[in-house]
């Protein structure tokens, strides 16, 4: 499985402590409120909005520099608009490691 890592935001924030700051909090406080929204779509059938949810976390995934992690979530997200969950199980692992990554953070 890959590992999330902090290169990315470090190469977008460089020297700027305060701007890598900020995007490590946004970072922590989005990924758990739209990983609930994935979840709750996903629990009530709405494919639609668990595509949209994983989208949105797709940003989440690049962010922390999880290229292959990315290249599945494109595929899943794609999967759920054609009312497929295939990929499902992987893209939740994915979750799994980011969230964990992110309380560490």
């Amino acid at each position: 499985m890959e590992k999330p890592n902090m290169h990315y935001i470090d190469d977008l924030a460089g020297d700027d402590a305060p701007f890598r700051q900020k995007l490590v909090a946004i970072l922590k406080d989005e990924l758990p409120r739209e990983i609930v929204d994935y979840k709750d779509s996903l629990a009530n059938g709405n494919l639609r909005g668990a595509a949209e949810s994983v989208h949105k976390l797709k940003h989440k995934i690049s962010l922390l520099g999880m290229e292959k992690s990315y290249y599945i979530a494109e595929e899943f997200e794609v999967n759920l608009k054609e009312g497929s969950t295939i990929l499902k199980d992987d893209f939740d692992a994915i979750l799994v490691t980011m969230q964990n990554f992110a309380e560490e953070l």
